[in-house]
């Protein structure tokens, strides 16, 4: 059983605390108290929101959380927990948004936001099966029916280079082995680059590890590492 007791996850763009359900029930059975919460755009306003509110946000929930505790993010979410990092005792990250300095960042996939990213308004059944390839039918639906708009000032600001340094804990880089969005050369990357730890997964999306059929397997994957880290830490 792992020291570390408590664990914040950090969800992706568009997404919500209910993509770490199934991660929550691994935690939590390991013994963990997990917070997973929703980042919240300032004041309703998804177009004003920028990415330091969600880091406050972020900053702010794993402040409530006692000693010794674990930083958990996916996509946006992995970039976003490096920013409260230095209080983190582990960082585990999943397919994460790389930071800057280059390389990593500028090998990106290039993408143009709009002010307003609007996966709740153009959320369709289909495009959902499309994402989640590994999804069963319940996960799907329940996906297509919570996904929400998204910032695209957020967006455009982490694809433009958010300067982050290596947590001075230990971290795991879980990556997919297919993601259109954050392609795993570049996870592995940074992970090799940073002497952090990889964990290497046949999920075939960039949210697989979460909403597939192998996501609690990957899960107890990443708490067995955490066994680990606490032991030799």
């Amino acid at each position: 059983m792992t020291d570390t007791r408590a664990a914040l996850f950090v969800h992706g763009a568009g997404g919500g605390g209910w993509e770490w359900n199934v991660w929550r029930g691994v935690f939590e059975a390991a013994g963990f108290q997990v917070a997973a919460p929703d980042l919240m755009p300032v004041r309703g306003d998804v177009a004003a929101t920028r990415l330091e509110d969600y880091q406050a946000q972020v900053r702010a929930a794993f402040a409530a959380l006692p000693r010794p505790r674990v930083l958990v993010g996916a996509s946006l979410g992995g970039l976003l927990v490096l920013d409260a990092a230095d209080g983190a005792d582990a960082v585990v990250l999943v397919n994460p948004l790389p930071p800057a300095p280059a390389p990593w960042h500028v090998d990106m996939p290039a993408r143009e936001w709009p002010d307003v990213v609007p996966w709740r308004r153009d959320a369709r059944l289909s495009g959902t099966r499309r994402a989640l390839p590994e999804a069963d039918d319940a996960t799907t639906l329940y996906a297509f029916r919570h996904w929400r708009d998204e910032s695209g000032a957020v967006l455009r600001e982490a694809q433009g280079g958010v300067a982050a340094e290596r947590p001075a804990c230990p971290v795991l880089c879980v990556a997919s082995a297919h993601d259109d969005e954050v392609p795993p050369a570049i996870t592995r990357a940074m992970a090799e680059a940073w002497g952090a730890d990889v964990l290497q997964t046949v999920s075939g999306s960039h949210v697989g590890p979460l909403l597939g059929r192998e996501a609690s397997g990957i899960a107890a994957q990443a708490v067995e590492w955490l066994n680990r880290a606490a032991k030799t830490g």
